[in-house]
Formats: structure tokens, sequence, C-alpha cells
């Protein structure tokens, strides 16, 4: 009998030991099959992004204007920007760009991208990708993170690749045609 109580004991004193080493307090690994992750897909999106500040129903609008001694550092620009399959406005809208940029550098036209794009079409209906990265408006191409979205793609991760199709320098309307890479589940 005691011999049996010094084996129940010590395995009730080992699994306390292991649970204990495992446990640190805020965080701890799961299976990904229990949040029902699957195995990673990558996936291509290309749309345009269109920037409306002029007009009587702008996608663009300043919130914070910049300092008076300064050109542009300290703008910020809430946005709700149509994406469209082709450069024109009136094609086809899949989704929209919300969030907001802000110009971030002193030294040249830098924008902090801080949106998600949500979609509205198809199987992606109801899901973001979320972009957060800077934007060197006059280089040719430019890359941003995907940190993260939404729906389809939750726990997604990736970049996003921006040229900038057209730019009207009289109203500031611009159309930058994005290609997106996503790995998600």
């Amino acid at each position: 009998m005691a011999s049996q109580f010094t084996i129940f004991f010590l395995i009730l004193l080992l699994s306390t030991v292991l649970v204990i080493g495992e446990d640190h307090g805020f965080g701890r690994s799961l299976d990904r099959k229990l949040l029902g992750l699957k195995k990673e897909k990558l996936s291509h999106f290309q749309f345009y992004w269109h920037d409306i500040v002029s007009g009587k129903n702008p996608t663009s609008v300043p919130v914070v204007r910049p300092p008076q001694n300064t050109s542009t550092f300290g703008f910020v620009s809430m946005i709700d920007n149509p994406l469209t399959l082709g450069p024109k406005v009136s094609s086809k809208l899949v989704g929209r760009a919300q969030g907001f940029y802000a110009s971030a550098s002193q030294q040249e036209l830098s924008l902090l991208m801080v949106m998600n794009f949500a979609f509205i079409e198809g199987k992606y209906n109801g899901s973001t990708i979320t972009v957060l990265g800077r934007n060197s408006v006059f280089n040719s191409m430019r890359e941003m993170p995907v940190i993260g979205g939404s729906g389809l793609f939750r726990f997604s991760r990736g970049y996003a690749q921006a040229r900038t199709h057209t730019l009207d320098p009289k109203t500031g309307d611009a159309i930058v045609e994005y290609n997106v890479y996503v790995l998600h589940y």
C-alpha cells in the first residue's frame, strides 16, 4: 500500500512540475489545428487605389494640418478610398482602403500608411488585409509590410508593392497600383 501511495505521489509531483514548467502566466503554445489553421497559401491581389482629395465627395480628408513652419511634415489624412480592378474609378469596385496616412519625414515626402484593404467581392467579402509601413511617394516602387488581417486573412503576413499610376498635380488626386502578396491559412 505504501508503495502505491509513493508511486501516486511521484506521478502527481511530476505532473505538477511539467504543468508549471509550461505555464508562463500570460501566454502558451497552442496546436494550430485547435484554431482551424491549415497549411498556408500564398495569394496575389492586384488592384488600383483611388486617393480622391478634390471635388464634392473626397475619399481622403485632412484631419491634422502641418505646422506653419514645415512643408508637409505632420499632415494626417483619413481615407476611405475605393479599390478597383482597373485604373478608372468607374471600373469594378472590389473593396475599400480604410485608415489614414501621415507625413512622417522632414526631409522628403514619405508617408506612414496605416490601412485595411476591406474586400467586398467574392469569397473575400468581409475579409481585410492590414498594411502598416513607410511609403516614399516619389520612389517608382514602394514596399510595405502586411501585418495581419481578418476573416480569411487571420494570421496573415506578406507585403504590398505600390506604384503610382497617375498623380494630378492640380487636384492632388492619385491612382496607385497595388500588388499584394499574402501568406494566409
